[in-house]
């Protein structure tokens, strides 16, 4: 992509297609491959982490730090969804379909 290119969400669509295909891959060369070969309780653990993460540099750090946790939360969002087997579509569709509807809980004061 040319640095002039504006990014888009087909960029999860494309790191989803690269998670996918280090499925397979040497282990010993690729840490999705060694997500993958931990298995889905480590997958969801890092993703927890990396969600604990995000929130501390929302709530203490800098905008550069929310930036590079959120990169990673949603890298391990998309190898959960690889080893779960949820394709983006099936997301961005159901984010489509709760446009413009109420939350299920209102949020508490």
């Amino acid at each position: 992509m040319a640095a002039s290119e504006p990014v888009t969400v087909d960029i999860l669509t494309r790191l989803y297609a690269t998670v996918e295909a280090r499925r397979g891959a040497d282990p010993n060369l690729s840490g999705t491959a060694r997500l993958f070969l931990a298995g889905l309780p480590k997958i969801a653990q890092k993703l927890g982490e990396e969600a604990t993460e995000t929130v501390v540099a929302a709530l203490a750090q800098g905008h550069g730090e929310v930036v590079a946790e959120s990169a990673d939360l949603l890298y391990h969002l998309l190898v959960l969804w690889a080893a779960r087997e949820v394709r983006p579509a099936e997301v961005f569709a159901e984010l489509e379909r709760r446009i413009g509807r109420p939350p299920k809980k209102p949020l508490a004061p």
